[in-house]
């Protein structure tokens, strides 16, 4: 009889071992849960990309640009210094890996200074004209555009019209084009990318009136570049990584951005005066990503 119940025992404490076991490994084999995705409609992204771009009235950066199938003006590979003014102060500076001049690229309002001191030449002009330059106005409308990655994401302009599109971990905000003051939403200018748990733009497309690609530019390596401010818990991100396709394969550019400081003090001679002669500076109206869009457009 005694050995009866200890059998039965032993048989009891092996199943509940089992059970514990089994139990155990599901816990252990279990499906972890996914990264927490944050919610967000059109209007709160849109009013995201103003706070932002409001956040920053002053940059200045240093970078490494990788060109390929660009201009003559640049070499495949260049260190660079920018310096921004909101909205519309732009200087962008390119050197050879011995510290050499190679580019002098100033922009103020709608007007634009391109120097080459290798060559000597200097052009000067209108934003809207820089297809005019040949070979050399797609590699400066792409840095333009990338420079987003430090200056930050345009924000919509009044009038023109949003749709949200929910892509897994991603946001798609498109911009439409507006046309009499309504939106016409078959016509999306812009396609803006937003990872769900961050909510920082990841990706922008640019197109042209007629929907064809003009250029996409992705964000990456976002890291700090200044403390949360009084109030908030997050601190300033910008993508220390951008890279720049053009939508008709004309060339590509990556810029790796080894500093960005926001809003520093700058000099007058950090931005340079661009103006042509006999004619007042003003100061600048638009946002310079807005104006590398219309310059996009007229070349298109």
């Amino acid at each position: 009889m005694r050995n009866v119940k200890g059998k039965m025992q032993k048989s009891i404490s092996a199943l509940l071992i089992f059970q514990l076991a089994w139990l155990s490994g599901c816990a252990l084999w279990s499906k972890p849960e996914g990264p927490t995705l944050r919610e967000a409609t059109a209007s709160q992204l849109t009013q995201l990309l103003k706070e932002r771009e409001a956040a920053i009235q002053t940059v200045k950066g240093l970078f490494r640009a990788q060109v390929k199938g660009a201009g003559s003006f640049l070499v495949q590979r260049v260190e660079g210094a920018m310096y921004y003014r909101r909205p519309n102060a732009l200087r962008m500076q390119g050197f050879n890996q011995v510290g050499g001049p190679l580019f002098d690229f100033v922009v103020a309002e709608d007007l634009y200074r391109l120097r080459l001191p290798v060559s000597g030449k200097i052009y000067t002009g209108r934003l809207g004209d820089l297809q005019n330059l040949g070979a050399i106005g797609k590699p400066i409308q792409l840095s333009l555009l990338a420079m987003s990655g430090a200056v930050g994401t345009a924000s919509v302009e009044e009038g023109d019209g949003v749709v949200l599109v929910e892509e897994g971990d991603r946001y798609r905000l498109d911009v439409l084009a507006s046309s009499n003051g309504a939106a016409d939403r078959a016509t999306p200018l812009r396609r803006i990318w937003f990872d769900r748990q961050s909510l920082q733009v990841v990706q922008e497309d640019r197109l042209s009136p007629s929907g064809q690609l003009e250029a996409t530019v992705r964000f990456e390596d976002f890291r700090a570049v200044q403390p949360p401010s009084p109030g908030e818990t997050v601190p300033l991100l910008k993508p220390f990584r951008v890279t720049i396709q053009d939508g008709q394969g004309a060339g590509a550019l990556q810029l790796t951005f080894h500093e960005i400081v926001p809003n520093p003090v700058l000099k007058p001679e950090d931005l340079d005066v661009v103006r042509k002669e006999g004619e007042e500076f003003r100061l600048p109206l638009r946002p310079i990503a807005r104006m590398v869009f219309d310059a996009t457009e007229a070349g298109s």
